[in-house]
């Protein structure tokens, strides 16, 4: 199941790149799968790494998914598919509701997710300087609210032994990038 949500996943986000670069936009949720998979996760949230994406930024549906890999699967890429219709700062505050109350398997998704996300970032910074930060909706101080944010909600309800090291290096990347 796993290689087929990564085909998926391939065929979903063909011809779609990074924003920044001209990198192909899949080998973002390949890396996130792989960071899952890394950490031994169950292969429903290895695909959802891989198929996490699909929804917010490609034409198909949660149905798609649904059909495709079934109920627990549709159920993990549809909490941490974005609304596009709401605000930037609508969806981010979601996001952030949604880690600090979500189960744990949804917290390994969003931060494998935004941990990847903000290590691309920072070397966007690295080679762009703050002109990597015009190709986003929201720049560093928003950014920056977002992140920290994350971090602060992220270890809500979890016990030590559920923390995998990745929340830590995500808080690190946060640290680093912002300051």
């Amino acid at each position: 199941m796993k290689q087929q949500a990564k085909k998926f996943a391939e065929m979903a986000h063909a011809g779609q790149t990074r924003k920044n670069s001209d990198t192909p936009y899949v080998t973002h949720p390949i890396r996130v799968a792989e960071r899952l998979e890394k950490n031994a996760y169950s292969t429903e949230l290895i695909c959802a790494g891989y198929l996490h994406d699909v929804v917010e930024d490609t034409l198909y549906e949660i149905e798609d998914i649904e059909r495709e890999f079934g109920d627990r699967v549709a159920a993990l890429v549809a909490t941490h598919t974005e609304d596009k219709s709401k605000s930037w700062q609508e969806r981010k505050q979601h996001t952030i509701d949604t880690i600090r109350y979500a189960e744990k398997e949804i917290k390994y998704l969003i931060i494998a997710d935004k941990l990847d996300n903000l290590l691309g970032m920072e070397i966007d910074l690295k080679q762009q300087g703050d002109a990597a930060w015009d190709k986003f909706n929201a720049g560093f101080e928003k950014q920056m609210w977002y992140n920290r944010s994350v971090v602060a909600n992220m270890y809500v309800g979890l016990d030590d032994r559920d923390i995998p090291n990745y929340f830590r290096d995500y808080a690190d990347v946060v640290e680093r990038v912002f300051g």
